[in-house]
């Protein structure tokens, strides 16, 4: 088929005219950025392969120092209620996400209790018992890390004893 009398003319360029053209780029800047580009995605192939000496990981996953930022440190705090009676008991332990406190309540226990649980660090846990109207006497005892760190001690119709101090 024939060009049905259209012709074409083939004009040349100046590089001063063709810079000014939109979306024409000199050919030095695409080889530049091509260079830099090709130089940031070997850096990270690299990387991947052999880490990035802390710690000497391959790549296959995240740094346990990437781990352990990503959840607060915890302490184990043993909360301890002696004594007689029956009492109610409320307590501080971590939540589902691991940070912060999470109240808890266990009514009408008999005495003696314990618990061990995990609470972050920087948080106060807090442990309070309070007597039934039967009375007795009742002393609560908050340790962390097995070392006694706070007791307090009542007696008496609805007494009351807190124990409380900071992790950390």
């Amino acid at each position: 088929m024939g060009n049905h009398g259209l012709s074409e003319t083939v004009v040349e360029l100046t590089e001063e005219e063709k810079a000014q053209l939109v979306g024409e780029v000199p050919d030095r800047r695409v080889v530049t950025t091509g260079a830099v580009l090709l130089v940031i995605c070997a850096a990270f192939v690299v990387r991947g392969m052999f880490g990035d000496g802390n710690g000497g990981n391959t790549g296959g996953g995240p740094h346990s120092e990437d781990i352990a930022r990503s959840r607060p440190p915890v302490a184990a705090v043993t909360y301890e209620i002696t004594g007689t009676g029956s009492a109610d008991i409320s307590y501080l332990t971590r939540n589902e996400r691991g940070r912060g406190g999470r109240p808890a309540v266990e009514a009408g226990v008999r005495l003696p209790w314990r618990k061990t649980v995990f609470v972050p660090a920087g948080e106060r846990p807090v442990v309070s018992v309070r007597l039934d109207e039967g009375g007795g006497e009742a002393r609560c005892a908050l340790a962390v890390g097995g070392k006694h760190r706070h007791r307090d001690v009542t007696a008496g119709a609805f007494g009351r004893a807190t124990c409380s101090v900071r992790v950390g």
